[in-house]
């Protein structure tokens, strides 16, 4: 069999390297990378071809070189903003495309996307690796076999580093369409999504602030929402940058889920050994549960029957990014407001 043939389009987003380093190490996969847009890195981010040679991944100049090389399927990490042109482009070049979450930076944008990979006859799916987590997915199975009852209410907190040490453009309102109501709202939207079949969330009131790092960033680093579903569960989204710099963890995602029978908690990260480390003065985490990342790109190159779940596709994706532009609008006008 030939080798499945998989593009990584721009490495502007930090999950970007982690990706390619899963994809070059899977057997029977070949990689390429292209990373043109790097007229928006921040001075000392390494982009491009020096980015590639660290990975170990093999590289072209352009989007036009890597579509010419032929891939099966790809992978798009760029900006926000960007998301709908790349996806657009694999799209015409008939190539099943896994992009960056957030889906899009609006709904318009999102819309469009869907629409241009249908007409293509390609798959669109969105990266939300959090659903394959194990803590979700047995909270998943308790709330289908009635274990937990109808669920009244659900609790969700993801929270992380502020990622603009690392990559800019996250706090450039222009290119992330946002902060961090932006960037973690949709982690747990997406489990929500999933939990309750796809159906949608009708209303949203949520706030917003800057505290946090007010003196350095533009846009909301802390965001709290209220969220109302068609089945008359009511949810809240912790979706904050409050991870401080020194914590020895990236940050994490955990749920409560009420139900009128049981109450269901998770921690999607914390398969860890926690202690202290006496040379280095500082907490440590040892990892030792499965990798999050390595289940959504093996379930999206290799088909989601390799799984008990399958990757987020385009209308997912969309739902999420609805709830998010009505908590934007919910933050500005201070009201409730309907998600469309």
């Amino acid at each position: 069999m030939k080798n499945l043939k998989v593009g990584v389009v721009s490495f502007a987003h930090v999950h970007a390297g982690g990706f390619a380093r899963l994809l070059a190490a899977m057997d029977g996969v070949e990689v390429l990378a292209a990373d043109p847009d790097t007229d928006l890195a921040a001075p000392g981010e390494v982009r491009g071809k020096d980015f590639a040679d660290r990975l170990g991944v093999n590289y072209v100049d352009t989007y036009e070189e890597l579509f010419a090389w032929g891939p099966d399927k790809v992978v798009i990490c760029s900006e926000n903003v960007r998301h709908r042109p790349l996806v657009e482009l694999a799209a015409a070049h008939g190539v099943d495309v896994l992009c960056e979450k957030p889906l899009a930076t609006t709904p318009e944008d999102g819309t469009a996307m869907i629409e241009a990979c249908r007409a293509a006859g390609v798959r669109l799916a969105v990266a939300h690796p959090v659903r394959f987590s194990p803590a979700y997915l047995a909270v998943r199975d308790a709330v289908r076999a009635g274990t937990a009852g109808e669920v009244l209410a659900v609790s969700g907190a993801n929270n992380g580093y502020m990622p603009g040490a690392r990559r800019r453009w996250f706090v450039d309102p222009e290119l992330a369409g946002g902060g961090a109501l932006m960037d973690h709202t949709v982690h747990i939207a997406d489990l929500l999504d999933d939990l309750f079949g796809g159906i949608p969330a009708t209303s949203v009131y949520a706030q917003t602030n800057n505290v946090l790092y007010e003196n350095e960033v533009p846009v909301e680093t802390a965001g709290l929402l209220t969220l109302t579903y068609a089945n008359g569960a009511v949810a809240t989204i912790d979706c904050s940058w409050s991870q401080p710099r020194h914590h020895p963890a990236w940050g994490g995602l955990a749920m409560q889920v009420i139900g009128d029978r049981a109450t269901l908690e998770m921690d999607a990260f914390d398969q860890k050994v926690h202690g202290f480390s006496e040379t280095a003065r500082s907490g440590v985490e040892l990892p030792y549960g499965v990798d999050l990342d390595a289940l959504m790109l093996r379930a999206f190159l290799f088909g989601d029957d390799t799984g008990p779940i399958g990757v987020t596709d385009g209308e997912a994706g969309l739902r999420a990014l609805r709830i998010v532009a009505a908590a934007y609008e919910s933050a500005r006008a201070g009201r409730t407001v309907a998600v469309g």
